[in-house]
């Protein structure tokens, strides 16, 4: 077996027991709360000890998985977002997708609407917030992300990110985008913020940590 190979089944081993791990927890957890869901920008959010540190009472479980793709978190929705009955649900799924040129943006689109209609199938009262894809910065690539940003690029994402408000609009639920503290004078990922021009640093995510509590602490829709 050659490295990339190897490389491979150890990310597919490694999804798998997540997957796993959120399935043992979901058993103890508590329903009707809040939820996150989506791939590795949204796994590294650490929410729960942003949560913690601002003094907050809400509960928040956070089901994102590294490297999932829209059609791996449309098979695992169960597990991810349903499972928990949650009242709200923030998802940002997609940018891995945007990674490979063999994946269309039309078949992105189709699964996030099928995720999105599992999710409001099994928990109709549920209130969904489609998260704008955040930037990302070439300039700031490592030489492992380097091949990968000049398919996911930020012209991409932003067409991509019309399209998911268009989703949004469709189900009637929100289109959320909290990338202004996250954005440099071009519109990229502040350097700053970043190692490798698309994963974000715990400094990043404290830049939009504020923006997002606002989405959190809103009033219930029906209100």
């Amino acid at each position: 077996m050659n490295k990339n190979a190897e490389e491979l089944n150890q990310t597919q081993r490694d999804k798998i027991q997540k997957l796993e791990a959120y399935r043992r927890a979901n058993l103890t957890a508590q329903k009707g709360q809040i939820v996150c869901a989506g791939s590795s920008l949204m796994e590294m959010f650490p929410i729960e000890k942003l949560l913690k540190e601002s003094g907050s009472d809400r509960i928040v479980y956070n089901r994102g998985i590294g490297g999932y793709v829209t059609a791996e978190l449309l098979n695992a929705v169960d597990v991810c977002v349903t499972d928990l009955m949650p009242s709200r649900v923030f998802i940002n799924i997609g940018t891995n997708d945007l990674s490979d040129s063999r994946i269309p943006m039309d078949t992105i689109m189709k699964n996030y609407d099928a995720i999105i209609t599992k999710i409001e199938e099994t928990v109709p009262e549920v209130e969904i917030y489609l998260m704008a894809y955040y930037p990302v910065n070439r300039e700031a690539a490592s030489p492992e992300t380097a091949e990968c940003l000049k398919e996911r690029n930020n012209d991409k994402i932003s067409r991509a990110n019309e399209l998911v408000k268009r989703l949004a609009e469709k189900h009637s639920q929100r289109y959320v985008d909290i990338n202004a503290n996250l954005k440099d004078e071009k519109g990229r990922l502040k350097a700053e913020y970043t190692t490798e021009g698309i994963h974000i640093k715990e400094e990043g995510y404290r830049a939009i940590f504020n923006d997002f509590m606002k989405y959190i602490n809103e009033p219930e829709w029906t209100e």
